[in-house]
């Protein structure tokens, strides 16, 4: 498996890998919700502010993820957001969404970035780091359908602690739907 940053100038590819890895576990709805929002990512947000790293075995495209740039009015930290990720349903459960993780996170470290938050099965999350966070410390963008999914991690020797201030995600995130 190789895994490298970007999606190699295959948008579409990307999307809809997005699109098959959620509609086979949440349903043909899910899918197409997740499907578009990677486009809306990819279609509109900043290179600055984006960050993708893909897994191939060869030719194939096998797992993907996104980081976009989330903003706290009161602190000054380069905090990403994590979301989505997907992996294709045939390469599931054989490691290759951890190792995509593990990769980005040390890359995003490199990089510069302090710290990533995301939403999503604290067990599956905690297996990279992620560690539950209340939303009274490090607030999300808009109210949580699965508040006890809400996680985070330094990515420096100084722990998490509290983000101060207002969130501000990029645009493909300001739909409350989504969080």
């Amino acid at each position: 498996m190789e895994i490298s940053a970007g999606y190699a100038g295959d948008a579409e590819r990307f999307a809809d890998l997005f699109a098959e890895s959620f509609a086979a576990s949440e349903g043909p709805d899910e899918g197409a919700l997740i499907g578009a929002l990677v486009r809306d990512i990819l279609a509109r947000t900043d290179p600055a502010d984006l960050h993708c790293f893909t897994a191939r075995e060869g030719a194939v495209l096998i797992g993907a993820v996104c980081f976009t740039r989330l903003r706290y009015d009161e602190d000054p930290r380069r905090i990403f957001l994590l979301s989505p990720m997907a992996v294709a349903p045939a390469q599931q459960r054989k490691g290759v969404g951890q190792r995509l993780i593990r990769h980005a996170l040390a890359e995003l470290s490199a990089a510069g970035v302090e710290a990533v938050l995301t939403c999503g099965d604290p067990a599956y999350y905690g297996r990279v780091g992620f560690a539950p966070i209340a939303e009274a410390a490090i607030a999300a963008p808009y109210p949580l359908s699965m508040p006890e999914g809400w996680l985070g991690q330094s990515l420096t020797a100084t722990p998490l602690g509290t983000i101060a201030g207002k969130p501000h995600c990029v645009a493909a995130f300001q739909r409350p739907e989504i969080w």
